[in-house]
């Protein structure tokens, strides 16, 4: 069953701007494994994790770094959780995450679709 979707565009050279600018902000914003990509493939992570928060309901206290997307063998990307982002995820009783990509004319852009056995969670603060 479908637990949250999240989608989310993000304009490359707009992006790859403010990473030059602001060079801890990658730090921030990305893993080891992220860091160093071409500007097209990190502002589809950054798309990516956007539409990860937003399939998991947007909460305050996520951390960037606690999501990497990565590649399996045969190419396609998949979202590795820990921390923050596990945790959320466990609590909404999501099991699995399908991820999309795409970027083109200047714009990236991700999916995010949680699937698992929605939990009913209590008023949040």
């Amino acid at each position: 069953m479908i637990v949250g979707v999240g989608i989310d565009v993000v304009d490359i050279s707009r992006f790859a701007a403010r990473l030059e600018a602001n060079p801890r902000l990658g730090e921030r914003l990305f893993t080891e494994e992220e860091l160093g990509l071409r500007p097209a493939s990190m502002a589809a992570r950054f798309a990516a994790k956007e539409a990860l928060a937003k399939a998991l309901g947007a909460p305050v206290g996520l951390r960037w770094t606690d999501a990497t997307v990565v590649r399996a063998g045969d190419g396609r990307p998949h979202l590795r959780t820990t921390g923050t982002v596990a945790a959320r995820a466990a609590r909404l009783g999501v099991e699995r995450f399908h991820l999309s990509l795409s970027h083109d004319a200047g714009i990236a852009s991700a999916v995010v679709i949680a699937e698992g056995e929605p939990v009913t969670l209590e008023e949040e603060d």
